[in-house]
Protein backbone atom coordinates (compact mmCIF):
# COMPACT_ATOMS: atom_id res chain seq x y z
CA UNK A 1 0.00 0.00 0.00
CA UNK A 2 1.43 3.37 -1.01
CA UNK A 3 1.50 6.17 1.51
CA UNK A 4 0.37 9.53 0.20
CA UNK A 5 2.25 12.33 1.96
CA UNK A 6 2.01 16.08 1.51
CA UNK A 7 4.88 17.22 -0.73
CA UNK A 8 6.95 18.94 2.04
CA UNK A 9 6.89 15.71 4.07
CA UNK A 10 7.87 13.66 1.01
CA UNK A 11 10.86 15.97 0.52
CA UNK A 12 11.79 15.59 4.20
CA UNK A 13 11.92 11.79 3.97
CA UNK A 14 13.59 11.87 0.53
CA UNK A 15 16.34 14.08 1.98
CA UNK A 16 17.15 11.24 4.40
CA UNK A 17 17.42 8.70 1.60
CA UNK A 18 19.47 11.04 -0.60
CA UNK A 19 21.54 12.44 2.30
CA UNK A 20 20.88 15.94 0.97
CA UNK A 21 20.77 18.48 3.81
CA UNK A 22 20.20 21.35 1.38
CA UNK A 23 16.81 19.82 0.48
CA UNK A 24 15.57 20.84 3.93
CA UNK A 25 15.24 24.44 2.72
CA UNK A 26 12.64 23.18 0.23
CA UNK A 27 10.42 21.63 2.89
CA UNK A 28 10.90 23.64 6.14
CA UNK A 29 9.74 27.19 6.81
CA UNK A 30 12.58 29.57 7.73
CA UNK A 31 11.29 29.82 11.31
CA UNK A 32 10.30 26.15 11.75
CA UNK A 33 10.94 24.18 14.93
CA UNK A 34 11.90 20.56 15.47
CA UNK A 35 11.61 18.73 18.79
CA UNK A 36 13.69 15.57 19.02
CA UNK A 37 15.37 13.72 21.89
CA UNK A 38 14.35 16.38 24.42
CA UNK A 39 15.84 19.26 22.43
CA UNK A 40 14.25 21.98 20.32
CA UNK A 41 15.91 23.17 17.12
CA UNK A 42 14.66 26.54 15.84
CA UNK A 43 15.20 27.94 12.37
CA UNK A 44 16.49 26.42 9.18
CA UNK A 45 20.21 26.60 10.09
CA UNK A 46 19.65 24.79 13.40
CA UNK A 47 17.42 22.18 11.76
CA UNK A 48 20.00 21.53 9.05
CA UNK A 49 22.74 21.15 11.67
CA UNK A 50 20.51 18.75 13.65
CA UNK A 51 19.91 16.55 10.57
CA UNK A 52 23.60 16.45 9.63
CA UNK A 53 24.60 15.51 13.18
CA UNK A 54 21.86 12.86 13.49
CA UNK A 55 22.92 11.24 10.21
CA UNK A 56 26.58 11.25 11.23
CA UNK A 57 25.88 9.87 14.71
CA UNK A 58 23.19 7.27 14.00
CA UNK A 59 23.70 6.36 10.32
CA UNK A 60 19.98 5.67 10.08
CA UNK A 61 17.30 4.87 7.54
CA UNK A 62 13.62 5.76 7.83
CA UNK A 63 10.69 3.92 6.29
CA UNK A 64 7.30 5.70 6.64
CA UNK A 65 4.54 3.22 7.50
CA UNK A 66 1.37 5.31 7.71
CA UNK A 67 0.45 8.99 7.79
CA UNK A 68 -3.07 9.84 8.92
CA UNK A 69 -4.26 13.40 9.47
CA UNK A 70 -5.14 14.23 13.09
CA UNK A 71 -6.18 17.60 14.45
CA UNK A 72 -4.76 19.41 11.42
CA UNK A 73 -1.41 17.63 11.59
CA UNK A 74 0.12 14.75 9.66
CA UNK A 75 1.08 12.01 12.10
CA UNK A 76 3.58 9.73 10.39
CA UNK A 77 4.56 6.44 11.98
CA UNK A 78 7.93 5.24 10.67
CA UNK A 79 10.39 2.43 11.20
CA UNK A 80 13.85 3.80 11.95
CA UNK A 81 16.95 1.60 11.80
CA UNK A 82 20.47 2.69 12.56
CA UNK A 83 23.47 2.76 14.83
CA UNK A 84 21.62 3.25 18.14
CA UNK A 85 20.43 1.07 21.04
CA UNK A 86 17.16 -0.77 20.38
CA UNK A 87 17.34 -0.43 16.60
CA UNK A 88 15.03 -0.74 14.80
CA UNK A 89 12.38 1.39 16.52
CA UNK A 90 9.03 2.79 15.51
CA UNK A 91 8.90 6.56 15.86
CA UNK A 92 6.07 9.03 15.44
CA UNK A 93 6.73 12.15 13.38
CA UNK A 94 4.11 14.85 14.01
CA UNK A 95 4.22 17.45 11.24
CA UNK A 96 2.52 20.83 11.30
CA UNK A 97 2.28 22.41 7.86
CA UNK A 98 1.79 26.07 7.00
CA UNK A 99 1.86 27.58 3.50
CA UNK A 100 3.15 24.37 1.94
CA UNK A 101 6.14 24.11 4.30
CA UNK A 102 6.84 22.22 7.51
CA UNK A 103 6.35 24.72 10.34
CA UNK A 104 6.81 22.21 13.15
CA UNK A 105 7.99 18.67 13.66
CA UNK A 106 7.94 16.65 16.85
CA UNK A 107 9.55 13.21 16.92
CA UNK A 108 8.39 10.80 19.62
CA UNK A 109 9.26 7.26 20.60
Amino acid sequence: MAIHLPRPIEIFFESDKDRQAEALAKCFAADATVQDEGRTHEGLAAITAWKIEARRTYQYTVEPLEAPQRDGQTVDTASVSGNFPGSPVTLTFIFGLEREKIASLEIRR
